[in-house]
């Protein structure tokens, strides 16, 4: 299979997609990603990269082609939005000046933004080739929940977009089954929309003991370890009020690693409250998370308390149960039944840093047995319903069935 990903976000940027693209070309498929110059979550370009250079690259295996876009920046909604139109502009004029040979199918990794479509539905018609579309990030739904646009008319000029790209693939998949309705509405026929949900990279395994050289100097005590993108729907301000109300407990440390748009400000607040036992540790290889993960006695999983999130599963939930670590979710609707369904930790309500301090203290009374245990039942919950081979081997199925549907309709 000739197989073309459209992606704004690639390695060296850490995405599921790396994976997805590195195990259909160990399955011996040729595949061609068109991706942006890599600045994620930074907002600037990673070194060696640039407005210029480079165009072409390998990642195991696979044709990476790069097409210039204007980096995040701060992640203000004026640079947010260059962002988003540079690489749909700069990606579908890539499609015919870049992209060489022909390609049997187009899969597009869509987390937002969803313009991301755009230069996919090109390479579409330009290879004559059905795209399947993976929407982790619901829009316009993302950008009402994040606050980033509130005008009428911009997001009714959104949906029509979305709604055009929905109607211009040949599939829809689906991270969470409560996408479903609202994809569906946007005309797009049942049996078209799949559900297709993420799963853990398999470095994302467990581990009796972390390996202490991958790691910096940890704090002694009950440990809550967040890793990931410290952004707006991370509701960091309820994270950080949990963490004040349980400010005379010295023995409970809250770990963040990572960065974002809200890292600057979180930092600023503990130093302001003097939170001494919350803890920034900054960003470090993917390769390092499953051992960051070991040495925690809980994981973090919070989301804002917004309409869009309570449909989504949060791609860190997947690694978190990989990992067999107990998990602190402060979240409603799917990712929030998953931990509980599992056995797989404590949950409380979105937003509620009171439920959630409380939560932490049980936890941290929870004998160690019973920790183990909720680990393993979350561990047991993935290998059902979220195992990577297994879920592969559906996609390339499906990829397979939309190549065919396509030849026969020729």
């Amino acid at each position: 299979m000739r197989l073309l990903v459209v992606s704004q976000y690639f390695w060296p940027e850490n995405f599921r997609i790396n994976d997805l693209v590195a195990d259909m070309a160990a399955r011996g498929h040729e595949v061609t990603v068109l991706t942006g110059q890599p600045n994620y979550p930074s907002g600037r370009f990673f070194p060696g990269y640039g407005w210029t250079r480079p165009h072409i690259e390998n990642y195991q295996g696979t044709r990476v082609v790069r097409v210039p876009l204007v980096p995040r920046g701060s992640a203000g909604a004026i640079r947010l939005a260059l962002n988003y139109i540079s690489f749909a502009f700069f990606g579908a004029v890539g499609v015919w000046l870049r992209l060489q040979g022909k390609f049997d199918a187009v899969f597009v990794f869509e987390v937002s933004p969803v313009t991301v479509g755009i230069p996919a539905i090109a390479a579409g018609r330009r290879f004559k080739a059905p795209v399947l579309f993976w929407v982790l990030d619901l829009w316009p739904e993302s950008l009402t929940a994040a606050g980033a646009v509130k005008s009428p008319m911009v997001l009714r000029t959104v949906d029509r977009l979305v709604k055009w790209i929905y109607r211009n693939c040949a599939r829809v998949l689906v991270q969470s089954r409560a996408f479903v309705p609202e994809i569906a509405r946007h005309g797009v026929p049942d049996a078209n929309i799949l559900y297709f949900p993420s799963w853990g990279e398999s470095l994302f395994q467990p581990f009796q003991q972390a390996d202490a050289t991958l790691l910096p100097p940890l704090p002694a005590g009950f440990t809550v370890l967040f890793a990931g993108n410290l952004g707006e729907a991370q509701d960091l301000p309820a994270v950080l009020r949990a963490a004040e109300l349980l400010r005379d407990r010295a023995d409970i440390h809250w770990l963040l690693v990572g960065d974002g748009r809200m890292a600057a400000w979180a930092k600023a607040e503990v130093q302001r409250r003097g939170l001494s036992q919350v803890h920034f540790l900054g960003r470090h290889p993917l390769e390092s998370m499953p051992h960051f993960y070991a040495a925690a006695d809980a994981l973090l999983l919070p989301l804002k308390r917004e309409h869009i999130f309570a449909l989504t599963i949060p791609g860190k939930l997947q690694s978190y149960l990989a990992c067999a670590r107990p998990v602190l979710a402060m979240l409603d609707g799917e990712g929030a039944h998953i931990v509980e369904e599992a056995g797989a930790g404590l949950a409380c309500p979105a937003g509620d840093a009171d439920g959630l301090a409380a939560q932490v203290l049980r936890m941290a009374a929870t004998p160690e047995t019973e920790r183990r245990a909720m680990g393993l039942n979350g561990r047991k919950y993935y290998e059902v319903h979220f195992d990577r081979t297994r879920l592969f081997d559906q996609l390339e199925t499906w990829l397979e069935d939309a190549i065919q549907e396509s030849k026969h309709s020729k």
